[in-house]
């Protein structure tokens, strides 16, 4: 069934106003934590019913129920000091510039709750399509270790991503027995060694990149290995915050690596504007993997046309076939809680683009899947 899949989100969608309402409710204590799950629920059903009637074959809860895309860790786990780490600067083509502190770990990581499985299980009972569940790859978890505010807890980065793998593998080998087929490791942080600043800034807090890539990859494997029966995407973007971004640069830099190397059966791919490069590092992916094209951007709000899809779709198939690729929007639409800059109307819009376009360009996986033409 999951190598149909043509058309997909990459999990967040934007929050209603009324969910941002709740949740500043409940920490005045103006609002149960009951009632407040109700509207998490409202906010869940709405995105599962935007996604089915966008045409999407793959179905998420749009991350309604987190704070940002890494808030299932943060939350779930003890441990983590939620906005005292690494300051990251976001920003775009005009000059706007935001900045966004990360978590960092300050104690022994011990489960608070689960990480996801209260999302899936809600998820699996609102639609009759496959879903999928995001998680975060050891790599991006590997900034939120900083050797001065991190140490007391973990001697070494080494010994806290042990345990995130364990977690980890943990919280997808109870999905898995729940029913769970795909799993989507969200790894931004794998594009920002594209980027020369960042790649410094690892140097300063004592990190070699270069070492630093080959050691989470193998990490990553260690994560999805040995879950039979899930299917496993890896998303890679350039950083995603209020239509913001903080990392440029061509995949050719990890393209072998992590491509070559890693064992993900999907690779969600940016590639929305000049800051993704060209297709051609996607000649390292193994003949067995399908490549999901990011190639709808969810930070600005004009809406791309099918024949310019189709176009970019056909250009890349001259390095990986037809029938290994697949599109999406280039990220989620609300990394964090604020979201882009887009309209409901624009992400819907943005979604039923996405679903016209793998119709058109894979008629006959469409027809068989039973999907609507």
């Amino acid at each position: 069934m999951l190598e149909t899949i043509r058309s997909e989100g990459v999990g967040s969608l934007l929050r209603p106003q009324y969910l941002k309402d709740a949740g500043q409710q409940l920490e005045r204590g103006d609002l149960s934590p009951a009632e407040f799950k109700r509207i998490e629920d409202r906010a869940v059903d709405e995105s599962v019913a935007l996604q089915e009637a966008s045409g999407l074959d793959v179905v998420t809860d749009g991350e309604q129920r987190r704070y940002a895309f890494f808030g299932h860790l943060v939350d779930a786990l003890e441990g983590f000091d939620k906005f005292g780490g690494w300051a990251i600067p976001f920003h775009d083509e005009a000059g706007g510039q935001v900045t966004v502190r990360r978590p960092v770990v300050v104690g022994k990581l011990r489960w608070r709750r689960q990480m996801s499985v209260e999302e899936f299980t809600y998820l699996r009972g609102r639609t009759r399509r496959p879903v999928k569940v995001t998680l975060l790859s050891a790599q991006q978890t590997a900034a939120y270790y900083d050797p001065e505010k991190s140490r007391g807890a973990y001697p070494t980065r080494d010994a806290y991503l042990a345990d995130v793998v364990d977690f980890t593998r943990r919280e997808i080998e109870e999905l898995r027995r729940l029913g769970c087929e795909y799993v989507q490791i969200d790894a931004p942080q794998y594009a920002a060694l594209l980027d020369e600043s960042i790649r410094d800034g690892y140097r300063q807090r004592g990190s070699d990149p270069d070492r630093l890539l080959d050691a989470c990859i193998e990490l990553d494997n260690a994560i999805i290995d040995g879950h039979p029966g899930v299917t496993f995407g890896i998303h890679i973007c350039r950083g995603n915050c209020q239509s913001m971004f903080y990392a440029s640069g061509g995949y050719d830099r990890i393209a072998q690596q992590v491509f070559r190397r890693s064992r993900f059966h999907r690779f969600l791919l940016e590639y929305d504007d000049a800051r993704s490069g060209t297709f051609e590092p996607l000649r390292h992916v193994p003949n067995d993997r399908v490549v999901v094209l990011g190639l709808v951007s969810t930070k600005k709000p004009r809406l791309e046309s099918v024949a310019e899809l189709q176009a970019r779709i056909a250009e890349a198939s001259r390095i990986v076939p037809l029938e290994r690729l697949a599109i999406s929007p280039q990220c989620g639409f609300a990394s964090t809680a604020e979201g882009n800059r887009l309209s409901p109307t624009d992400q819907r819009e943005k979604l039923e683009v996405v679903a016209a376009t793998a119709r058109a360009t894979w008629p006959a996986l469409t027809r068989a899947s039973g999907r609507k033409t």
